[in-house]
């Protein structure tokens, strides 16, 4: 069988879909944070993990909020994934410990390794998992299969299709 493009099996994801996701997220998330159930604060990876972030925070009414730019992808092909630009050191800490770490996706695994390196007691989360980053999440709400490309709302436009059977 010929290999698939990224398109044919395709997971569309809507604004709505994300949304209701994000908040399952946090419900599972609600409760297990290591001060008495609450989280520190939250670090979203950008760019995907801000949405979901940010959808978290209110749920959870977490108001410390910092980002952790990675960049691993080149247009659509995966590159070793690189920080540029880390949060704020003294939110962190040593180690991550009450951080809720938040993506849209593990998908290789390597953006959160890369991390969790850095940050080995954050807890990571995401939304989405494919089967082999799914051991670099603490948390996560829907798994795909890992030939499966998910778009998500922030990369789809809408726009005119033309009918099957011509125009009249």
């Amino acid at each position: 069988m010929a290999e698939r493009l990224p398109h044919e099996k395709g997971f569309h994801v809507s604004w709505d879909q994300l949304h209701r996701d994000a908040r399952a997220l946090a419900w599972r998330l609600d409760g297990k944070g290591p001060d008495n159930g609450a989280w520190k604060a939250i670090v979203g990876i950008t760019r995907g993990g801000m949405v979901p972030a940010a959808i978290i925070a209110r749920g959870l009414n977490i108001r410390i909020i910092d980002t952790i730019s990675v960049k691993g992808y080149n247009h659509q092909t995966q590159s070793d994934p690189v920080v540029i630009k880390a949060p704020q050191d003294d939110l962190m800490g040593a180690d991550g410990e009450g951080i809720l770490v938040i993506d849209d996706l593990v998908d290789s695994g390597r953006t959160l390794e890369l991390v969790r390196r850095l940050y080995p007691k954050a807890h990571f989360a995401t939304v989405y998992a494919k089967p082999k980053g799914r051991e670099q999440v603490d948390t996560f709400i829907t798994e795909v299969s890992q030939d499966t490309w998910i778009f998500f709302p922030w990369d789809m436009a809408l726009q005119y299709v033309q009918p099957y059977r011509g125009t009249d």
